[in-house]
């Protein structure tokens, strides 16, 4: 009993952990402390390394953990919008905010730590079969794939200058699938 309130425990502050990291690494970059990242989340730094022994087995804990999130949402967009160009813009949306708010995550991901070698292949291999599934159900001219990039390009720079607003322009971008989508 004692050992499953242990695990429960464990998951829980993962769990926080994870959360807290990514509202730092939001706020205020991957290099944030990792006592502030401890304090965020309301646990030792001992906690943190206990989890997660290094920065990079962080960064990919989270990066992981926010993919999972955008994944999961897929199929119950689906099942929960009005229709599918609202599932398929919902996500879009999702998508648009993770990859518009991973501060400094895309620098690290390009770094030579081994750590980050396969995860864009990973994310590749999670999120295009999502996608896949809302753009056809959408009827959509594009490609999960194709979308997914278009998307990616329009979020470069996002929030760099007051005069970009990338969430707008992916939105346009969005409207212009609309016309085939039978229903909204």
């Amino acid at each position: 009993m004692a050992e499953s309130r242990k695990r429960a425990d464990a998951r829980r502050n993962e769990q926080s952990l994870l959360d807290a990291a990514a509202a730092a690494f939001v706020s205020d970059g991957v290099q944030v402390p990792v006592r502030d990242i401890a304090a965020k989340a309301g646990v030792g730094v001992g906690t943190i390394y206990r989890h997660f022994p290094t920065r990079a087995d962080l960064i990919v804990a989270v990066y992981r953990h926010q993919v999972e999130a955008c994944a999961e949402a897929g199929p119950r967009l689906l099942r929960e919008s009005p229709g599918p160009y609202a599932a398929l813009t919902s996500w879009i949306d999702l998508f648009a905010d993770f990859l518009i708010t991973k501060h400094g995550l895309a620098e690290a991901l390009q770094s030579e730590d081994a750590a980050f070698q396969s995860l864009h292949t990973w994310f590749l291999d999670r999120l295009v079969p999502v996608c896949d599934q809302l753009v056809r159900a959408a009827d959509s001219r594009l490609g999960a794939f194709e979308l997914m990039y278009a998307v990616g390009n329009l979020c470069i720079g996002a929030g760099r200058d007051d005069r970009y607003d990338a969430r707008r322009v992916v939105g346009v971008l969005l409207d212009g699938l609309r016309p085939r989508c039978a229903t909204p």
